[in-house]
Order: C-alpha cells, then sequence, then structure tokens
C-alpha cells in the first residue's frame, strides 16, 4: 500500500505543478518528474504483494530437505521481500524532495497540496523502511534497514520543511 501513496503524493504534485505553469518556468519539469514518479511507484504495489505471498508460502511450506535449507529458503524469500519496499521508500523520498521543491516554486496557492503530498509520501517512506526492518529481523547486519531508515528520516525532515510557517514565501 505505501506504493500506492506514494503514487497519488506524486500525482498530487503533477496537479499542483500544472497549477502553477503560468507563474512558474520549471512547471513542466516538474510535472514530467511528478508522473515519472507516480509511474515508477504505482507497479510496486503489486510486486511488493506477490514477495510478501511468497515470503508468508515460503514460512508456511518451506521447501529443503533439512533445516539449514529451509532457513536458507526463507531467508531468501525475505530479503527479496524486503527489497521492493526499500525501493519503494527511495521514490517516497524522491517525492517529497520535489514536493519541497514545488511548494517552494510553485504557485502559493497550491502550497498547502505540495505540502500534503510531502506528507503523505514521507509516511509512505516510513511504512516501506519499517517492513524493510520487519522483513529482514533474522538478519541484523543487513545494511538495507540502516539505509531505509536513512532515507525515511531525510524525507521526513523534508516534509517537515514544507509544513513549516517560518519558512520565507
Amino acid at each position: 500500500m505505501a506504493a500506492l501513496v506514494v503514487a497519488m503524493a506524486a500525482a498530487l504534485l503533477a496537479m499542483a505543478a500544472r497549477a502553477s505553469r503560468e507563474g512558474w518556468a520549471d512547471a513542466s519539469g516538474a510535472i514530467v518528474q511528478a508522473e515519472s514518479l507516480r509511474r515508477r511507484a504505482a507497479p510496486l504495489a503489486a510486486e511488493d504483494a506477490r514477495a510478501y505471498a511468497e515470503a508468508l508460502t515460503a514460512m508456511k511450506t518451506p521447501v529443503g530437505g533439512d533445516a539449514e535449507e529451509r532457513d536458507a529458503a526463507i531467508a531468501a524469500a525475505l530479503s527479496r521481500a524486503a527489497q521492493l519496499p526499500l525501493e519503494i521508500a527511495e521514490i517516497a523520498a524522491d517525492t517529497v524532495a520535489l514536493a519541497a521543491t514545488v511548494a517552494d516554486r510553485g504557485d502559493d496557492k497550491i502550497r498547502g497540496d505540495a505540502a500534503a503530498a510531502a506528507v503523505l509520501a514521507a509516511a509512505a517512506a516510513q511504512a516501506a523502511a519499517n517492513l524493510v526492518a520487519i522483513n529482514l529481523a533474522a538478519n541484523v547486519d543487513d545494511q538495507r534497514v540502516v539505509r531505509a531508515r536513512t532515507i525515511a528520516a531525510g524525507a521526513i525532515d523534508s516534509a517537515r520543511w514544507t509544513l513549516d510557517p517560518e519558512r520565507p514565501i
């Protein structure tokens, strides 16, 4: 579901950038970026669901003759299931960064929309990072957990910036 939230946030940004065309020379570039982010995020929802279902299947009916083989099969399935949320977190962070730009440079009337997109995408980044950590809980040395948490923290900071009433207009 985090991927769908990112896709919605990106669609909201595209709308906000379209509304800013008259006074912002780079609005067209922001629209293209937002649409690209939306197209990247949306299909990841189904891919993530499939990877999660495969991980659940591996845990319920692991393949392999002995415990070591079964553990390896489960670890591989969980590793695959963690990769997609990491990708979702990355796209979410890119969406938040674009939202900050749209909030800063777009029409004043759409700043609330850009801020809403930033908050949605930051929440999706945090949710995705949490899924990475859950899927890799048995592998404490996996750097993807650190990377996902770092990405989410940065996204949250950027989203806070878009909400700051003291930020210059």
